[in-house]
């Protein structure tokens, strides 16, 4: 376990001096972490054969770290949770900019979503014809 957390951090490092060093839009740490996605695809690509479908990458800490993290990402909501909190004379303030700025991007996120969906599938084989990989992705 603490070599997938060192991989995680070491991987969080990399995004964030790619960051800084190419002045970077983006943050850091979600930079290290479509590094280590890239990787792990990379790694899989090159260790399976193409002909058997393989569920998931064959590293158990890091698996095992991943799914204890999601476990906890409720408490990460916590502080933003107080943090709305203690702003809510602004909100009460802003409430009409923010209720139509949250409709207009739900609703231009769903738009943006089934255009993607729409192009992505168009030409694609019909859904009861996609092989069904038991709600993995990886």
């Amino acid at each position: 376990m603490p070599e997938a957390f060192l991989t995680l951090i070491l991987f969080q490092l990399l995004g964030s001096a790619l960051q800084m060093v190419l002045h970077l839009p983006v943050p850091g740490p979600v930079i290290g972490m479509f590094l280590l996605a890239a990787a792990l695809l990379w790694k899989r690509k090159r260790t399976q054969p193409a002909d058997r479908a393989v569920s998931s990458f064959d590293s158990p800490a890091l698996s095992s770290l991943s799914r204890a993290l999601i476990a906890c990402l409720g408490l990460l909501f916590v502080p933003a949770g107080v943090g709305l909190v203690t702003q809510l004379p602004v909100l009460a303030a802003n409430a009409l900019p923010i209720a139509a700025a949250l409709f207009g991007s739900t609703v231009l996120g769903l738009m943006v979503t089934a255009f993607v969906m729409h192009k992505a599938t168009h030409d694609g084989p019909a859904p009861e014809r996609i092989p069904d990989t038991g709600g993995q992705v990886l």
